[in-house]
């Protein structure tokens, strides 16, 4: 089936199909540091380089002390530091630098920013309410932009276009026009995470780039409705445009006691007004531009994860609970609505794993979903066929792989693993390429 390559039919762990195909691995980060690719959008628009994060080399795991953005040449191992300010460490730390994703077309990447040592004594240290938006030059130069203005004074209302706590998780959608992220409120913390976006503005704040605007005011902790969301997170563009914004949404069931974790989409129409946003004060929570809609997808599914748009836009892969309570793959049309719910049909299981799946990313092709299981990864078959659910297994040896990434021209995948220093009594996080060529001339189609 796959020119060059040893294809084995494997038990079928209740999947329709299963094989093994096990690709090349190759070690790319080698420096005695951590290298966090976070499961974002790591890979260069070129191919050439992966970004990354060293959260973890000092002190704790927590992203306040992690010290710099940077990033390795997949072919050389050379790495460079794009971005290192001066810092302190401890359980009080600044400024806090990570969650590092790549343009997808110019040579910048984006990342969490929290208070520079000069900012402390006014802002605090680094938390999850006190963080922003930096782009940086992948030059090597050190050149910042400022993308997202924060804004916690209480003295009237908050500055137009600019935030009152803290963005986090930036992802350009992919014709980069848009930028998506969570968002905590510092001004109202009695309001839970929820989801926003950014697109340049004449009229954002001075010395900004970027206007801000949440896309879902949640309802009040413990205050809900059915049906209402307190929550909103593992968020994603759905579509190249940027006019979908798929979310999991922790929502008040309709015995009003429970809550549901479902899958949501939050339609931002190409010619929003973002502007049209209202920023908030003190005592009122910021609300989205006019014209933005909320779509709920699932029900009785529980829901985990990032979700993930394919790339046309056409469907959205989700991870949620078997009858098991196991995390299996599904995918869902884009553009479901309240009225075929449930239909047949509405949403498709595409895995049968026996323990849980995770890290899941869309083939350029669309024609495939990769999801990390056992510390294996597995390639998913979701095309419309009689081959639907067909399962490959690239790695066979159960190490724990984590943070998939798939490049643009859908060639490699890349992701962390544990590996020990020289003297062996540290573990850091490198970061590891599995070429999926000649295979993945195949993981188009099955024809």
């Amino acid at each position: 089936m796959f020119v060059g390559i040893t294809v084995l039919s494997v038990s079928c762990n209740s999947q329709k199909n299963e094989f093994i195909m096990v690709m090349n691995e190759t070690r790319v980060s080698f420096s005695e540091k951590n290298h966090a690719v976070d499961n974002n959008d790591n890979f260069s628009p070129c191919d050439r380089f992966l970004c990354y994060d060293t959260r973890g080399t000092v002190y704790n795991e927590n992203l306040a002390n992690c010290k710099s953005i940077e990033k390795v040449e997949v072919g050389t191992g050379r790495e460079t530091v794009l971005w290192e300010p001066e810092s302190v460490t401890g359980e009080e730390a600044a400024p806090g630098v990570a969650a590092v994703s790549w343009h997808p077309a110019e040579d910048k990447v984006i990342f969490i920013h929290g208070p520079l040592l000069s900012e402390v004594e006014e802002r605090g240290y680094y938390g999850i309410r006190n963080r922003t938006g930096v782009e940086v030059s992948v030059d090597g130069t050190g050149k910042t932009t400022k993308i997202d203005c924060r804004d916690v004074s209480t003295e009237g209302p908050t500055l137009p276009g600019a935030h009152r706590g803290g963005t986090h998780r930036h992802e350009y959608s992919r014709n980069g026009n848009r930028i998506g992220f969570t968002y905590d409120d510092f001004l109202l913390p009695q309001f839970d995470r929820t989801i926003g976006y950014m697109e340049p503005n004449d009229t954002a704040p001075e010395g900004y780039t970027h206007y801000f605007a949440v896309l879902l005011k949640p309802s009040e902790t413990g205050k809900s409705k059915p049906g209402e969301i307190e929550k909103a997170y593992g968020d994603s563009w759905v579509d190249p445009a940027g006019t979908m914004r798929a979310f999991i949404g922790k929502a008040r069931s309709e015995n009003g006691v429970d809550y549901d974790t479902a899958l949501f989409v939050a339609d931002v129409p190409k010619d929003v007004d973002v502007t049209s946003a209202y920023s908030g004060d003190k005592d009122n929570y910021p609300k989205p531009p006019e014209g933005v809609k909320i779509r709920r997808l699932t029900y009785g599914l529980t829901v985990h994860g990032i979700v993930r748009g394919s790339p046309d836009g056409s469907k959205i892969a989700f991870l949620a609970e078997d009858e098991n309570r196991i995390k299996q793959a599904f995918i869902i049309d884009s553009r479901s609505t309240e009225s075929n719910l449930n239909t047949e049909n509405h949403f498709r299981q595409v895995s049968r794993f026996t323990s849980g799946a995770s890290f899941i990313r869309w083939h350029p092709s669309g024609n495939w979903v990769f999801a990390v299981v056992y510390g294996n990864i597995a390639a998913l078959y979701t095309g419309e066929d009689e081959n639907f659910g067909t399962t490959f297994w690239l790695t066979n040896d159960e190490k724990e792989r984590a943070e998939l990434v798939v490049s643009n021209n859908g060639n490699m995948l890349a992701y962390n693993m544990l590996v020990p220093d020289k003297t062996g009594t540290r573990l850091y996080k490198q970061i590891f390429v599995l070429e999926l060529e000649p295979g993945s001339k195949k993981l188009v189609s099955f024809k």
